[in-house]
């Protein structure tokens, strides 16, 4: 009995080690996907010119403006990269950008609030409708909640079946669809 509880324990250790963080690199050489800001850290408090303008308090140093982003170690065969913001307390989807061509590594502060911004060029974003109503990036405007911006790594190069009137669920549902790697980042209001 003793040697059959010592061979069921060896072979439960023998396949969690087979599910570690070993075995879910498939190419152990390439750094892991991985999404970060020069704003705050992983788990940081997000500064308050990224929370959302539209709360109602008159705060001057509340600018909306969408944080400044990169990403490394994505897959080869990525095509295309997508955004998506959520609010992790209440499930709002706060921001949607998508069709960032694959030679982008990063997004800067502030992109445009249109459906089709300046930078990254040929992106698009999806409609926010919410406590306001526009294109584009829409900051925390609940304080102490948890907001993930997770990066997609797309298999397409376009979202064709988006437009200018798909709503924010639409559009992550379709850059799920898409999905061969993401990456996220953490940030608290």
């Amino acid at each position: 009995m003793r040697r059959t509880r010592i061979a069921l324990f060896a072979l439960l250790v023998l396949c969690a080690a087979s599910f570690g963080p070993a075995a879910a690199s498939a190419n152990p050489g390439r750094a892991a996907f991985a999404l970060s800001s020069a704003a705050f850290a992983d788990g940081g408090m997000i500064p308050k010119v990224h929370d959302c303008a539209s709360s109602g308090d008159g705060d001057p140093g509340k600018k909306n403006e969408s944080p400044p982003l990169a990403w490394s170690g994505a897959p080869e065969q990525a095509k295309s990269y997508a955004i998506v913001l959520h609010d992790l307390d209440n499930g709002i989807i706060h921001w949607v950008v998508y069709d960032i061509p694959a030679n982008i590594a990063g997004l800067p502060q502030n992109i445009d609030h249109v459906y089709q911004p300046t930078v990254p060029a040929g992106s698009r974003q999806a409609y926010y409708r919410g406590s306001a109503n526009f294109f584009g990036y829409q900051g925390p405007c609940t304080t102490n909640h948890t907001y993930e911006w997770a990066v997609h790594a797309l298999n397409k190069e376009s979202l064709t079946e988006l437009g200018s009137a798909s709503s924010t669920q639409a559009a992550e549902a379709a850059i799920d669809a898409a999905t061969i790697a993401t990456a996220s980042l953490r940030g608290s209001s």
